[in-house]
C-alpha cells in the first residue's frame, strides 16, 4: 500500500506542478477571469487544491483548529503555486516516513458540515489524491476556455512512461 501511496503522491505533486506552470505563463488578469465553473477562476481553483490539500494535513496532524489557506488569503496566484508545491512536497517527504501500520491507522476527524467522521489514512490519502485530479480536469478546461492550446498532458499514465 505504502508504494502505491508514494506512488500516487509523485504523482500528484508531477501532475499539480504542470498545471501551476500552464496558469503562471498566463497575464493575471487570465488567471482571474470569471468563469462558469466549481470555482470561478483559475486562480480560485487552484486556491481550493491548496484548502483540500491543507485541510486534509491539519486532520491527519489532528490540529484543534483547521485553518483554510483562501481564509484572509490576499497573494497573487505565484503564492498559492508556491504554496501548493510546498505541501504536495510535504506529502511525500510524510509518506517516505511513514510506516504501513500507520496508512492502517484509522483517525477521527470533523468534516466541513462539523460531523464526526472516521477513515484510515490510506482512504484519506486516495480521497485527497482523487479529488485533485478531479479538479485538474477542471482546470484544463478553464485553459481551453481562457484560449490555451497547447496543454500539458497530466495524465497517470503520462507519468508512469516519464519515470522510466
Amino acid at each position: 500500500m505504502k508504494t502505491l501511496l508514494q506512488s500516487y503522491a509523485d504523482y500528484n505533486r508531477w501532475a499539480n506542478s504542470l498545471l501551476l506552470d500552464a496558469v503562471a505563463a498566463l497575464p493575471p488578469d487570465v488567471q482571474e477571469a470569471q468563469h462558469i465553473s466549481s470555482f470561478a477562476s483559475l486562480s480560485q481553483t487552484a486556491l481550493h487544491l491548496l484548502d483540500a490539500e491543507s485541510i486534509w494535513w491539519q486532520r491527519l496532524k489532528l490540529a484543534e483548529k483547521i485553518v483554510r489557506p483562501s481564509e484572509g488569503f490576499s497573494g497573487d496566484f505565484r503564492a498559492v503555486a508556491d504554496a501548493l508545491r510546498k505541501q504536495d512536497r510535504t506529502w511525500l517527504d510524510w509518506l517516505s516516513e511513514t510506516s504501513e501500520k500507520m496508512l492502517q491507522h484509522e483517525f477521527i476527524y470533523y468534516n466541513s458540515k462539523k460531523e464526526p467522521c472516521k477513515n484510515a489514512v490510506w482512504q484519506m490519502l486516495l480521497h485527497l489524491f482523487n479529488h485533485s485530479t478531479f479538479h485538474r480536469g477542471q482546470l484544463i478546461t478553464l485553459l481551453r476556455q481562457s484560449g490555451v492550446t497547447k496543454l500539458p498532458e497530466t495524465d497517470y499514465l503520462a507519468w508512469c512512461r516519464k519515470k522510466g
